[in-house]
């Protein structure tokens, strides 16, 4: 955006002209509800704005729009008063005399400003206020709830937005009495003409701030049994399951265990005594006889386990059949299970690739399943966590109408589902006509007359006045009739809706009568849950009551429960566990602000688990603040906290993600840290990648000209060498057949991060064969993903910096799965005696890279031996750049032919 100064009967006023994406020109400012101080205060208790502007019908880019249509309630705005400068040496007129055009002017206010480089010399910057987003406002003066969020553009007036703001009292009341006391007409409110939206992410200080404040102003009551570690003292163990006293000795594992030889290995250390007659109906219920102990002092030891068959999940309609656990859990993974299943606090400690989101998500389904009257809160710390769970939990046999994800970041969610409270909405509005589509049916099969389908209340007077007087009868005369199936009086209904291919007229039963029923009956029940949405019109309410009442699962993450506490504790929302992904990398405040996320019955916390699963051996929360950091020690996670307290851990030791010569640069980090057979049996981890002698290297890259890495600006540090050599080497595997998706390039700095972008842009951007790696990323932004094949760039070249800290390298290591090649400085990081356990097992391969010509990418891993005599060493960049550039050429050359 470039200010003008544009003259109007010859007064000037300052228009912008381009387009900026974190800045909008301002079309009217004003003040419209000042309330008055409350008791003993001297400022305004409220005080309202309403900020009228337009977006640029020229944005290329449909997203830019939806950003600034994405404004939410309590964002943070900067309002801006610009006044452009103009230059005397501008000439009005032309060489003739006459005045110039209003396009002639502006052409060469353009030519002023672009020859100055000093922002100061374009405009002055009189006024900059902040303000708090409230709402919209629609072209009738109404505000736009957020909830509406989905509908609310055709509640504009075209491109013209109105938002509601509410701006700082104490600072309002200083510029009142500044305008009275200097006798100025101008107020400052109504002369804005810009304004800045902040990134979202960075955009919740002020939230979370209040929460802190409303929690330190409120009487917040924790479990009882949380108190004392809360604190730092007494017994590490004390909030454990076996110590807690309110442990269950029987657990329903549902669907945890896929046969009886996994009920065995799962439990190593103990003998498994299964009941007599037992058969594999899908699901097993364990008795722990350990646990008996607690209640029973005088028992003798007995560490057996008693196995029969839990409830069954087979259905003799093959529709009703649900979805079923296909990993085969190993014995960590099971005691982890196992103890988010009982009452207390859970520690699970989930190294790289060792299935921690799987654990999380069977925790979430066995509590769902074995405590229906509960609710299960999930936290994380990224939205990205978040919403891998989801796409987990929706394969489980979980019914989606008890999924609720609050918060940003949906829209990243690989699913057809919205699973935000307005698609819920939506969902549970869809489904109630579904049913009673299905009511309907029922009604016509058994040639009832009367709309009993219109509502949710008709269709329960249709089941209980005739569908079960039916029913009834049926089960009296079963019994005398020699007919079943033609006495049953849903038959119709079964033909056209539930009938099985393999049922026929004769094998017809009671057994499958009854479940016909069952189904009947499931379809009255289920709307009955929706007659709520009948009597609540507005949608804001609807979702209210589906988040309080229906859902059974809510998933957000840490920053959006420190921004909404106070709506939910409004609400009246409930909820009696908690599962915490990412601990590790999550504020002890922001772990404390989900606990008291309700009010406290009758002076308790209603909470009975707790959940915790993080690792203590990768990145710390990231602070910002460096006082913050070194004095305070924030950047201590609470679970770290409790690791360091001695609270019982459950240690994950099978990885399935990387190959075992991968694993070897951070196993040492892990004491008994192995691969599952999968990883050490399969073809694709055996085999050699195609085109590499090694499968991992430290490639050691000279500088340039003299030149290492550099600093642009503070804190953005670049090395032009590396991020030469990363982009060639993605080239390089391209050229090969790697599938661009399966190639992440890291960084560890912000500013390589731009120039690895810049240079791919410049490389391989205007090229359809090379295509774009799967990310390029800092190394803090890549915790929790992966990807095949990862190329790293480390950037230092005159100190080690911030990776001294082994945790960030830990990260780094563990992010391939197949492929691992790191460019930096092997001189400099050798030095530091933190890195030489990972140092040390670089030093088993070359430091320059070495590769074998003509051989080809094939997603079966077959490649030549190493016997190649293909084998080539890349003694600089230089050398590989043009190396690959002639590849490039001579397929190129071939392919047009």
């Amino acid at each position: 955006m470039m200010p003008v100064l544009v003259y109007d009967n010859l007064k000037s006023k300052t228009e912008f002209y381009g387009q900026s994406n974190k800045g909008l020109q301002i079309l009217s400012s004003k003040i419209v509800h000042i309330d008055k101080p409350k008791v003993g205060e001297k400022v305004p208790s409220v005080v309202k704005g309403e900020i009228q502007y337009v977006l640029p019908d020229n944005y290329t880019n449909f997203n830019k729009k939806k950003e600034w249509d994405s404004i939410r309630k309590h964002d943070i705005c900067f309002l801006v008063t610009v006044s452009a400068k103009f230059d005397k040496e501008i000439s009005l007129r032309d060489e003739s005399g006459d005045v110039i055009s209003n396009d002639e002017f502006r052409e060469k206010l353009f030519s002023f400003f672009s020859k100055s480089n000093n922002f100061f010399d374009m405009m002055e910057v009189i006024n900059v206020r902040g303000c708090e987003v409230e709402c919209f406002i629609d072209k009738y003066g109404e505000p736009i709830e957020d909830y509406e969020f989905e509908d609310n553009t055709k509640k504009f007036d075209g491109l013209k937005r109105i938002i509601r703001v509410i701006f700082d009292s104490n600072q309002f009341q200083k510029d009142y009495v500044k305008r009275v006391n200097n006798k100025v007409d101008n107020d400052l409110y109504t002369s804005f003409n810009v304004i800045i939206k902040r990134d979202s992410k960075s955009n919740n200080f002020k939230g979370v701030l209040e929460t802190i404040r409303q929690l330190l102003n409120t009487e917040c009551v924790v479990p009882t049994w949380l108190e004392e570690l809360l604190l730092g003292y007494g017994d590490p163990s004390s909030a454990h399951y076996k110590e807690i006293g309110t442990a269950y000795e029987t657990l329903n594992f549902n669907d945890t265990f896929l046969d009886s030889d996994h009920v065995v290995e799962s439990f190593p250390n103990n003998k498994v005594i299964f009941a007599e007659n037992i058969n594999f109906n899908g699901s097993f219920k364990l008795t722990f006889n350990d646990l008996k102990l607690k209640y029973d002092e005088n028992s003798e030891i007995n560490t057996n386990i008693y196995v029969e068959n839990g409830p069954s999940d087979k259905c003799v309609l093959k529709k009703h059949t649900s979805k079923r656990n296909k990993i085969r859990f190993t014995p960590s993974q099971i005691e982890a299970i196992k103890s988010g299943m009982e009452p207390g606090l859970t520690m699970i400690v989930g190294p790289p690739g060792t299935g921690k989101t799987d654990v999380a998500v069977h925790i979430i389904l066995n509590l769902y399943h074995n405590h229906p009257d509960q609710r299960i809160l999930i936290v994380t710390k990224s939205n990205q966590a978040l919403n891998q769970m989801f796409e987990k939990l929706i394969l489980l046999d979980i019914d989606v109408k008890h999924l609720l994800r609050l918060g940003h970041g949906e829209e990243a969610l690989q699913t057809e589902e919205d699973f935000t409270r307005y698609g819920r909405v939506n969902y549970a509005e869809n489904m109630r006509n579904e049913l009673l589509g299905k009511v309907k049916v029922i009604k016509d099969s058994l040639k009832i007359e009367g709309d009993y389908e219109y509502s949710c209340e008709t269709a329960t007077q249709l089941f209980k006045i005739i569908l079960t007087k039916m029913w009834k009868k049926f089960i009296s005369e079963a019994n005398k009739t020699e007919n079943l199936y033609e006495s049953f009086p849903f038959k119709e209904y079964f033909e056209k809706v539930e009938k099985d291919e393999n049922i026929t007229t004769d094998s017809f039963n009671f057994d499958i009568a009854s479940a016909v029923w069952k189904s009947i009956s499931d379809i009255f029940i289920e709307l009955s849950k929706y007659r709520s949405l009948e009597l609540l019109k507005n949608k804001k309410d609807q979702s209210e009551y589906l988040m309080t009442k229906e859902a059974k699962i809510v998933a957000m993450t840490c920053t959006h429960a420190a921004l909404k506490r106070k709506d939910l504790v409004e609400l009246g929302f409930t909820y009696d566990n908690i599962l915490m992904e990412e601990s590790a990398q999550i504020l002890e405040v922001e772990t404390f602000i989900p606990l008291l996320l309700q009010n406290p019955v009758n002076n308790s916390n209603r909470l009975k688990r707790w959940i915790m699963i993080g690792d203590h051996n990768q990145l710390p929360p990231i602070i910002q603040n460096i006082a913050f950091q070194k004095y305070s020690n924030m950047e201590q996670s609470l679970f770290t906290r409790f690791v360091r307290l001695g609270v019982p851990l459950i240690i994950l030791d099978k990885q399935g993600r990387t190959r075992d010569e991968i694993l070897k640069l951070y196993s040492w980090r892990y004491p008994n840290l192995t691969s599952l057979p999968h990883v050490q049996n399969s073809n694709l981890f055996k085999v050699r990648n195609p085109g590499f002698v090694h499968n991992f290297q430290f490639i050691d890259v000279p500088d340039i000209n003299g030149q290492g890495e550099i600093t642009p600006k503070p804190y953005f540090y670049q090395n032009i060498a590396e991020a030469e050599y990363s982009v060639t080497l993605f080239k390089y595997m391209r050229l090969l057949g790697y599938p661009a998706e399966k190639i992440t390039i890291l960084t560890t700095y912000n500013g390589q991060a731009h120039l690895i972008r810049e240079l791919w842009k410049r490389r391989c951007g205007d090229s359809k064969f090379y295509g774009s790696p799967d990310k390029i990323a800092t190394v803090d932004v890549f915790q929790g993903q992966q990807n095949d094949y990862i190329i790293l760039s480390l950037v230092r070249t005159e100190s080690v910096g911030y990776l001294r800290d082994v945790r960030r390298f830990i990260v780094a290591m563990s992010r391939a799965r197949l492929g691992l090649y790191v460019f930096g400085k092997f001189s400099l990081f050798e030095q530091c005696i933190e890195l030489h356990p990972i140092i040390n097992v670089f030093r088993t391969k070359p430091m320059s890279l070495e590769i074998y010509k003509d051989e080809k990418y094939s997603p079966t891993g077959e490649t030549k031996e190493d016997g190649s005599t293909n084998k080539t060493t890349m003694k600089n960049v230089e050398e590989f750049r043009s190396f690959v550039d002639r590849c490039y050429y001579e397929k190129t050359s071939k392919n047009t032919k």
